[in-house]
């Protein structure tokens, strides 16, 4: 017990349950506010993208921005969850090396714009993943 009482396993599928939701709930909300305002957000994501050398970097925009609308709906629904996650895990982590983490760790307070929310969502992401994965026997 030198790290604490273990969870309690009744509550263990409805603490996942909450984590999906609510990690389904952010990535939707993000994709969202882009797809909204397709004009800056994501033609400016896209012409950034090209900028760094992805080949028709619009399309990878506008595929970002739709898998972060329709994914979120398979987690909430319990469909292809790890599947989903991967997904996004791709999508975050990319993020998080090509835009923060040249700002450092911290998103606010000692730092700006930083990558620790990406490592929290990729933590989270990472978990439901493995929750859901099919087992192998």
């Amino acid at each position: 017990m030198l790290l604490g009482p273990r969870p309690h396993s009744d509550r263990l599928e409805t603490s996942l349950t909450l984590l999906r939701i609510g990690l389904a709930v952010l990535i939707f909300i993000h994709g969202a506010h882009r797809a909204a305002h397709w004009d800056p957000n994501v033609t400016g994501f896209g012409e950034w993208l090209s900028s760094l050398g992805f080949p028709m970097g619009f399309y990878w925009a506008a595929a970002v921005t739709v898998y972060e609308l329709v994914a979120p709906l398979f987690l909430i629904a319990r469909r292809f969850v790890t599947l989903a996650c991967l997904g996004h895990i791709v999508i975050i982590a990319l993020g998080a090396v090509l835009v923060h983490y040249p700002s450092g760790w911290f998103v606010v307070g000692a730092g700006r714009n930083g990558m620790e929310y990406s490592v929290l969502l990729l933590i989270g992401l990472i978990a439901i993943a493995w929750a859901h994965a099919p087992k192998r026997v």
